[in-house]
């Protein structure tokens, strides 16, 4: 009677039941891409991502960074990681369409419908428990995490020297806006106004023009390098 009222429990049996559906549709998804992936004529393929990468790799610079880190901190090791992964996942998957058909009672009815959506919960974690294979999952999360920081420290490495860009042109056009404007900013601003507003309005529009033209030439940086990248593949493809 608690657990009609409650719509909790209802709505936990209904996620563990819409997530154990909607797994398989996702991997089989995902290896129909891959095959389809396979099938493609690999010079051409590499023709195509080298043309992309050539010439509009610098209007996305933060991708590029990350697919370059990624490439280099293993790439191939994440492929097999996920791999690995799915098999484990349709193995649980399979298993726990199994378990929903064990009827221990002999009433008819699967055991899995006349429980508590808590001990339904509790069942299914001691099906992962005791059907993955943990040394598997622990290779394949260790061997993403190990790329997902390689990507993380390039992507900081790379901002942080961007920032630091921004910083000294915005120090630099600073020091000519107070030597040059403020001055006549100050003149004619009214006296009923705040005249502290004015450093830290050209501060903010320093720093403006500072993060653009750092970003500029960083985007410039990374355009060159893309093209390099997407010209060699291009001319290894032909």
């Amino acid at each position: 009677m608690a657990e009609n009222a409650n719509p909790t429990p209802k709505l936990g049996r209904t996620v563990i039941n819409g997530i154990i559906t909607a797994i398989p549709i996702c991997l089989t998804f995902f290896n129909n891409v891959h095959k389809l992936y396979k099938k493609l004529p690999t010079d051409y393929l590499h023709l195509f991502i080298g043309s992309i990468l050539c010439f509009f790799g610098g209007f996305y610079p933060t991708v590029f960074a990350a697919l370059q880190a990624a490439e280099h901190g293993g790439l191939t090791t994440v492929r097999k990681a996920l791999k690995a992964l799915g098999g484990e996942v349709m193995i649980i998957v399979n298993e726990s369409k199994k378990d929903d058909t064990i009827d221990a009672d002999d009433d008819g009815i699967p055991d899995t419908e006349q429980i508590s959506s808590r001990t339904l919960m509790e069942r299914k974690v001691k099906l992962v428990l005791t059907k993955m294979n943990p040394e598997k999952l622990n290779a394949a999360i260790s061997s993403i995490y190990k790329v997902w920081i390689a990507v993380l420290a390039v992507l900081k490495i790379q901002f942080a020297r961007t920032i630091a860009l921004a910083l000294t042109i915005s120090d630099f056009f600073q020091r000519l806006i107070n030597r040059f404007i403020v001055p006549i900013v100050d003149k004619a601003t009214p006296k009923e106004y705040n005249k502290k507003w004015v450093p830290v309005l050209t501060d903010w529009m320093c720093k403006s023009i500072g993060v653009g033209i750092a970003w500029k030439i960083q985007t410039v940086i990374t355009a060159f390098t893309s093209s390099l990248a997407g010209g060699l593949m291009m001319s290894r493809a032909v």
